[in-house]
């Protein structure tokens, strides 16, 4: 596994190429985010993301949610109605996820048995950029074997996975705290999958 440092509010463009490199090659990469460090892999491989499962000790029939740099990204993942768009404007970025519609072009292994994605653009510039850099969004699940506790730091990535990642991303702690909330809008009726860090109450009002 190679660790690079960086800055977590003015990441080094060299050092986020060098990570989408790793990706497009269809390795894995451990970053930081707004809530824990994640693990990137290209959404569009079947074998990076077979491969992701595999590091993790997933459960295979678990969808893996993915990180976008902007709503214009975002909307590559899959298809959003308006009141998705609603939500994304007043939330993004921030720990909001939302459900969509998945588009073909990611690998199938991702979406479950629901066809559907979560996609979100977090509050964290080292998460932004490295889905620029690869030029398309990236997976975000949490960097750590499943059933373990997620890492906040990337020792605790190191300790957890070492060499079964590619590269790691060393963007001091992330903040911890509660997930992303998991929102879908099914029927045109805001959905709550998981609660997280944004309140409910907050998500229903930003759909006024």
């Amino acid at each position: 596994m190679t660790r690079l440092v960086i800055d977590s509010r003015e990441p080094d463009p060299a050092a986020l190429r060098n990570a989408a490199d790793v990706l497009r090659r269809g390795g894995l990469v451990a970053y930081p985010t707004d809530t824990l460090y994640g693990l990137a892999v290209d959404p569009r491989s079947n074998r990076a993301v077979e491969k992701l499962f595999a590091v993790k000790g997933r459960d295979p029939s678990a969808a893996i949610p993915l990180i976008a740099a902007d709503l214009e990204q975002a909307r590559r993942a899959g298809t959003f109605q308006p009141a998705d768009e609603q939500l994304a404007a007043a939330l993004w970025p921030g720990p909001l996820t939302i459900v969509v519609a998945a588009s073909r072009l990611l690998s199938t292994l991702l979406t479950g048995d629901r066809g559907t994605v979560g996609v979100r653009v977090p509050l964290h510039a080292v998460a932004r950029r490295l889905a620029a850099a690869f030029g398309d969004c990236i997976t975000s699940t949490s960097a750590n074997l499943s059933g373990r506790a997620p890492a906040i730091t990337a020792d605790g990535v190191a300790v957890a996975l070492g060499d079964r990642i590619d590269l790691l991303l060393d963007g001091g702690p992330s903040p911890g705290g509660p997930p992303s909330t998991v929102v879908e809008l099914v029927d045109g009726r805001p959905t709550l999958h998981r609660a997280g860090a944004i309140a409910w109450d907050r998500v229903l009002e930003s759909l006024k």
